[in-house]
């Protein structure tokens, strides 16, 4: 496993900043933000990402904030699974699966439109203050050398580094993209459509019109006077989500493949479970009805009971609706165990990955189950009763776990829940 994350990109040094409970948030250096609701974010240091261009050679130099952090990531999960030093693998059993997002240049249409005073589709004039935001993308697109801004590109410059000419795939479902891939990719493999799997997402939405989007939906918090406290899941006073961006990458593989060159797995991708609300766009539904069919399937195809599950690594973006309703699908489904497991919510660090999020926060169970610690939800300081779960407030916590589940919802009522475990031999 390998990752870019607002903390850094070495596994270990991020893996204990996260128990330590160190926030990555600060203000927005991408672009200028201070006319905006919203002027801080959590980014990848730039430093940082002249690191992974620098490491990611000339092949890759004109690629975007995506593929950098994708290729960087996944050579750390390549080299962590020791495929570097073995070279018999069939390239063609070699599969690439990611949640791979939009860039600044999806958005290049509207903006042009907002700047030439065009209408939007339902004949209403584009309110002023998005044609500012959008003068202020446009500013950053004049100023960048992103060629890319199809979502499958990322995979693509995965596939030419490592050679992986199996199944070559990309989702783009919102919230829950990285997770689904990682259910879909570890699917593949049950078929017999491949012997290893790179998978995981990549993503990076902190741009102007990124940013406007989110405030427009009234989504991202605007605690714009104690930034390292906005982000605050499951708090009553929580008031959105904080964007972020990086990459999460797993290198999955076929039991025997990985028994036959003598490979220690780090867990198993035990049971994977997608749903859809049927509901609203943008609002989960308020029961939790699609949440508990997600969670409820990945526990029916892992084989694992409710009592089973030690913790849950939440969506919990920190939004009043979304935590709400998270709660209530969890209190469902768990019943009476509900109140004994553990459950946190690593966004309140490192902000929401969107895309990339599900991947990420699964590295932090297979971390969680390896150590026998939990990261904890920082900046929980006032309980909800309409939240009143153990959401590890504040302070990591020791506790054995074997089996976690990790949970992503996105927008349009996408629904995706993975089990992983201990590798038992």
């Amino acid at each position: 496993m390998g990752w870019v994350t607002p903390l850094g990109d070495d596994v270990e040094a991020v893996w204990k900043k996260l128990l330590a409970g160190e926030s990555g948030v600060s203000r927005t250096a991408l672009f200028d933000a201070g006319s905006f609701p919203t002027t801080f974010s959590a980014q990848v240091p730039a430093a940082l990402l002249e690191k992974l261009c620098e490491r990611n050679g000339e092949a890759h130099a004109r690629s975007s904030r995506n593929t950098q952090f994708a290729l960087s990531a996944a050579r750390s999960a390549w080299r962590a699974a020791g495929l570097e030093a073995f070279p018999a693998i069939d390239a063609t059993r070699v599969g690439i699966y990611l949640g791979g997002g939009e860039g600044p240049l999806d958005f290049a249409p509207f903006a042009a439109a907002a700047l030439s005073g065009c209408h939007d589709d339902g004949g209403k004039p584009i309110p002023l203050d998005t044609v500012r935001w959008a003068r202020a993308a446009m500013n950053v697109l004049d100023a960048t050398n992103e060629l890319e801004q199809e979502p499958n590109l990322a995979g693509g410059h995965l596939a030419v580094e490592f050679n992986a000419q199996g199944p070559a795939l990309n989702t783009l479902t919102a919230c829950a993209a990285s997770t689904q891939a990682v259910g879909e990719a570890a699917n593949l493999i049950r078929y017999g459509d491949a012997d290893v799997m790179i998978t995981g997402g990549t993503h990076s939405m902190i741009h102007p019109l990124g940013v406007t989007g989110f405030n427009r939906l009234t989504a991202l918090s605007t605690r714009n006077e104690n930034i390292a406290q906005a982000s605050r899941p499951f708090d009553r006073f929580r008031d959105g989500f904080v964007l972020g961006e990086g990459a999460g990458i797993l290198i999955l593989e076929e039991l025997a493949h990985a028994r036959g060159r003598g490979a220690v797995p780090l867990g198993e991708i035990a049971g994977f479970g997608s749903t859809a609300d049927a509901f609203r766009i943008t609002d989960i539904h308020e029961d939790g009805r699609g949440a508990v069919a997600a969670m409820s399937a990945a526990l029916k195809s892992a084989g694992v009971g409710p009592a089973e599950v030690d913790y849950i690594s939440a969506h919990g973006t920190g939004t009043e609706e979304n935590d709400k309703a998270e709660t209530l699908a969890i209190r469902k489904l768990f019943g009476g165990h509900a109140k004994k497991l553990v459950i946190s919510s690593v966004k309140s660090m490192i902000g929401h990955l969107i895309a990339a999020a599900g991947a990420v926060e699964l590295i932090t169970c297979l971390l969680a189950i390896r150590d026998g610690m939990v990261p904890p939800t920082i900046n929980y300081s006032t309980p909800d009763p309409n939240c009143d779960l153990d959401y590890l407030p504040n302070k990591a916590r020791s506790v054995p776990v074997k089996t976690a589940l990790s949970n992503s919802f996105g927008f349009g009522g996408q629904n995706d829940a993975i089990v992983v475990r201990a590798f038992a031999d």
